[in-house]
């Protein structure tokens, strides 16, 4: 609603007098407000029922100088009466929303402590008081009294609409006329106006459907509605009315025809004006049609049908449910703990799955309930999500895929709309449960602790908590949940997040179930609950879940398969790091001054550019060593020669080497090799002086033994031993400056390392990965063990000698 605030002086700051009161009514007033205080602070309206709370700060900027007709409701919240009758005003706000650029409605709270003196500035001497403030009030009006008011819901929407009839001048500017119209306005209204619908609603004198119908199409474009009395006679026989109330669609050039409808009233005539083709909502921008959205390359279209819930919807909600939102958390405790195990423990129960998403929600809540502490990790209950134990059929697919909860734009729809589908599947399956609240409590305290709209989340647990005790059954639960909905979506309809394609309706529409409206005697909209129960029913059963769109389980537990595949390499590269990186600390040797000499300028080359070529051939080397490792079943050396390689391990020692810091957690096989190559080149530089360049150089460093590295992982340590290359290992290097022109990976030795002596390499194979100090703690052990079981061995021999000795005595 448009408003201007004035700056004019109000009633607020002017100085006003007032005839001071008895003692024995003020301490009755304050004994009141002591007693209901928190009352008073709650009041009996909040954000989600469409009702502005009026405070002496915003007096000023809704009464004065408003643009639209306010209604205020003055109350104390103590009042009996007040309560009670608060149902039937927010029912009101509800019902006229579609009127708020013309109509509001305000209330304030006379039992809170700051509202005190603005009531009495008002007048207000009795609860409930009702005051109706013109447009473009001044700031010294103090609105006009309502007396008598009616109490009904339909009695105040006609209130309504005889003082808008009888409003002064100015008008306001956004109320339509509600004067009957004649022929003579009809036959040149296109000339005049700009729409592309004309619908007038024939009725009687006394009947109030054509301007109620007016105000419900305020907020939309290209529809105008105009009310024709029955004493209309050359309209009606032009037209050929035969019924009061009727609707028909007038069209320039006299054309018309009539507009069918279930019932004719003013909610099914609303209805169908707001759907008809081209009207849209004032600023909203038209709905985009199927064909531009399926040409989109983006996202493409899904052809779905709108009568069906999609499973891809329910799965993509339980993706972002568990995996994304969770995911802010990442300590899980107290309260919140609670609502997650509640919030499993019913999915597991009543969610219609797939076995493996069934499987992985009973794995979920099985591992929740054993958690006996005060807090979890996020982390360790993503494992469970991803099914880190790879427990067989068991998978929750990634991704979203969003089908009947598609929206035409990215923000539109999507998650929110899957929760409200996912709990109304719930409660559905649910209704045989011995618990009419157990989904209910679980989406109440999942939404308000977890949900990531705040607002939303409060707006939910305010809903809840006025009228969810009042659920009995599981049928109630239902229609419990249906109620709120539709209230949420009425609160939404016309904001920025309604979607063009898919507008905020109270659900199902009269299209999807006909038999579910009705009307009353007086001929308001009526719910017929008998046959919304049983369309719930159905529509939420999981029988008619549709399946399209779902990726296949088979391709979906191959890839969780290979995701884990992946992450176990990553793991043993990790391992395969820490440990050759622990090997960069001398062990039992100092490093001489040419070993210091020799490191330094290897530092600064290590720091110096290197050759473009040289880091893609190391590149392509890795990743054909990674490749390797993936296929370790197909190497060459994997069979015949696992028993030599074991014999040969050798003891790893590099001396005043500092390793670069690892960056990934990928093996990066080629600078290990390299690392191992420097440090024999060390060993030679110290012996004949002569310096070498690594392999990360452009100039290749002179002959010398070339070791490469077995893949096989030590099942202790988890430690990778370098092995010497093959013979036929050929490296150009007779002049500087040429590249490597073959590099591969082996598991032999040259001829003169497989010439150690026998000794040599069983010793060898014993020590790798041990010092000196394991090797003698074995031997002790070993040695004391058997001194043991000799001891053991004397005692019980001597004992069974003595026994023998005495059976042989006389």
């Amino acid at each position: 609603m448009a408003r201007r605030c004035g700056r004019a002086t109000s009633l607020l700051s002017g100085q006003i007098h007032f005839c001071s009161r008895s003692a024995t009514k003020s301490a009755v007033w304050m004994c009141l407000c002591l007693l209901f205080r928190s009352a008073a602070e709650a009041g009996l309206y909040t954000a989600t029922d469409q009702i502005i709370s009026l405070t002496p700060d915003t007096v000023p900027s809704v009464l004065v100088n408003s643009t639209a007709v306010i209604l205020v409701e003055f109350y104390a919240s103590w009042c009996g009466h007040c309560i009670s009758f608060s149902k039937t005003y927010k029912t009101l706000a509800r019902d006229i929303k579609e009127w708020k650029p013309a109509v509001d409605l305000a209330a304030m709270d006379c039992a809170a402590d700051v509202n005190r003196f603005t009531c009495g500035m008002f007048g207000i001497r009795g609860y409930p008081s009702i005051k109706l403030f013109r447009a473009y009030s001044k700031p010294e009006s103090t609105g006009q009294i309502l007396r008598g008011f009616p109490r009904d819901l339909q009695g105040l929407r006609h209130l309504i609409i005889d003082k808008l009839e009888k409003h002064e001048e100015p008008w306001p500017p956004a109320c339509p006329p509600l004067e009957p119209a004649s022929q003579a306005e009809i036959d040149s209204f296109f000339e005049t106006n700009n729409v592309q619908h004309l619908a007038l609603i024939f009725e009687n004198v006394n009947s109030y459907v054509g301007r109620e119908v007016t105000l419900d199409l305020l907020q939309f474009d290209n529809i105008a509605v105009r009310r024709v009395l029955n004493t209309e006679e050359g309209l009606i026989t032009k037209l050929g009315v035969t019924e009061f109330p009727s609707c028909y669609l007038y069209y320039p050039g006299g054309n018309y025809t009539r507009l069918r409808v279930n019932i004719e009233a003013r909610t099914f005539y609303s209805y169908a004006l707001q759907r008809l083709p081209g009207v849209v909502r004032s600023g909203k921008p038209p709905p985009v049609k199927t064909e531009l959205l399926q040409n989109n390359t983006e996202e493409p279209w899904k052809p779905f049908n709108r009568s069906r819930v999609y499973m891809a919807d329910l799965e993509s909600t339980l993706h972002y449910s568990l995996r994304s939102e969770l995911a802010a958390y990442p300590s899980i405790r107290g309260a919140a703990l609670n609502a997650l195990k509640k919030y499993i423990s019913v999915l597991k129960k009543y969610f219609p799955g797939r076995p493996m998403v069934m499987n992985l929600l009973w794995s979920a809540d099985s591992w929740l309930q054993k958690q006996t502490g005060d807090a979890v990790s996020y982390e360790a209950f993503r494992e469970i999500l991803d099914n880190s134990e790879q427990l067989p059929d068991t998978a929750l697919p990634e991704g979203l895929t969003w089908v009947g909860c598609q929206g035409s734009q990215p923000h539109f729809r999507r998650y929110p709309c899957g929760v409200w589908t996912l709990f109304h599947v719930l409660t559905v399956q649910a209704m045989n449960s011995s618990d009419p609240q157990e989904v209910l409590s679980a989406m109440r305290d999942y939404i308000g602790i977890f949900f990531g709209c705040r607002p939303c989340a409060e707006h939910f647990k305010t809903m809840a908590e006025e009228s969810m005790a009042e659920v009995i059954t599981t049928k109630m639960a239902v229609l419990w949940l249906w109620t709120i909905h539709n209230r949420v979506n009425n609160r939404l309809a016309g904001a920025l997040s309604e979607d063009p394609n898919f507008p905020k309706i109270e659900w199902p529409s009269p299209e999807l179930c006909s038999a579910c409206h009705t009307v009353k005697e007086n001929g308001d909209h009526k719910w017929n609950q008998e046959e919304v129960l049983p369309f719930f029913v159905s529509y939420y059963s999981k029988n008619t879940i549709l399946t399209d769109y779902l990726e296949d389980e088979s391709l979906i537990l191959e890839k969780q398969r290979e995701k884990h595949a992946s992450e176990a390499r990553k793991r043993v590269g990790r391992q395969a790091g820490e440990a050759t990186g622990s090997m960069t600390n001398p062990l039992s040797t100092q490093p001489t001054a040419q070993e210091h000499e020799e490191e330094e300028d290897n530092e600064e080359e290590e720091e110096g550019p290197q050759d473009e070529a040289v880091v893609d051939e190391e590149a392509r080397y890795v990743d054909g060593a990674e490749e390797m490792v993936s296929k370790t079943s197909e190497s060459p050396w994997s069979k015949s020669d696992l028993g030599s390689r074991r014999q040969v391990h050798r003891k790893l020692s590099i001396v005043g080497i500092r390793m670069r810091e690892q960056q990934e957690d990928i093996v990066d096989l080629d600078s290990f090799v390299n690392r191992h190559y420097k440090a024999k080149a060390l060993r030679l530089a110290a012996s004949s002086r002569v310096k070498q360049r690594t392999l990360q150089r452009k100039e290749e460093q002179e002959p010398a033994p070339v070791f490469g590295l077995g893949m096989e992982l030590d099942g202790g340590l988890g430690m990778v031993g370098l092995q010497p290359l093959e013979t036929h290992f050929n490296i150009d290097v007779g002049q500087p400056g040429k590249r490597l022109q073959k590099r591969e990976l082996t598991g032999e030795y040259f001829g003169a390392e497989v010439e150690m002596s026998h000794r040599r390499r069983w010793m060898t194979a014993l020590s790798i990965g041990f010092s000196k100090v394991d090797i003698s703690l074995c031997v002790i052990l070993y040695f004391l063990s058997f001194m043991c079981l000799l001891a053991m061995y004397l005692f019980f021999k001597n004992r069974l000698r003595l026994r023998r000795a005495k059976t042989a005595l006389p």
